[in-house]
């Protein structure tokens, strides 16, 4: 299994970033005190940064504690599978300027509940990989 060679092969900072403007839907990690949690987060990129919204509680409180991230997408066809990773640093925006470039994003809560607080992930590394689908070998 090497990448690039066979059935794995590691994609561009391109097409990782297309693949995440491709979606809406992500997973985001946190810890705090020793505890990693992960949240279903709907997003919007914009200059090669995710945003979302979200409403005081767990996920906030988290950031405020240890602000690194991880953040993870992922798709499938018959064909083929891929996964894109993001690591970086979440801010909570604070300057209305920020916030009001922010309202522009075509995002909004997926739930019947206020959403009022923007994050911004800062991304420090992004990583992806495509997966071809096939049977399993068979073993010898």
């Amino acid at each position: 299994m090497t990448i690039g060679l066979g059935p794995i092969t590691e994609l561009s900072a391109d097409e990782c970033w297309d693949a995440l403007a491709s979606r809406s839907l992500g997973r985001l990690a946190v810890t705090a005190a020793g505890t990693v949690d992960i949240f279903p987060v709907n997003y919007a990129t914009r200059d090669r940064m995710l945003y979302f919204r979200t409403a005081p509680g767990t996920k906030l409180l988290e950031l405020s504690i240890n602000d690194h991230v991880a953040f993870e997408i992922d798709g499938a066809t018959d064909e083929e599978a891929w996964s894109v990773v993001v690591k970086g640093r979440a801010e909570r925006l604070e300057l209305q300027s920020e916030i009001d470039a922010a309202d522009t994003l075509p995002l909004t809560p997926w739930l019947p509940t206020l959403k009022y607080r923007w994050v911004r992930i800062l991304p420090e590394e992004v990583t992806g990989r495509r997966f071809l689908r096939a049977s399993e070998p068979e073993r010898y």
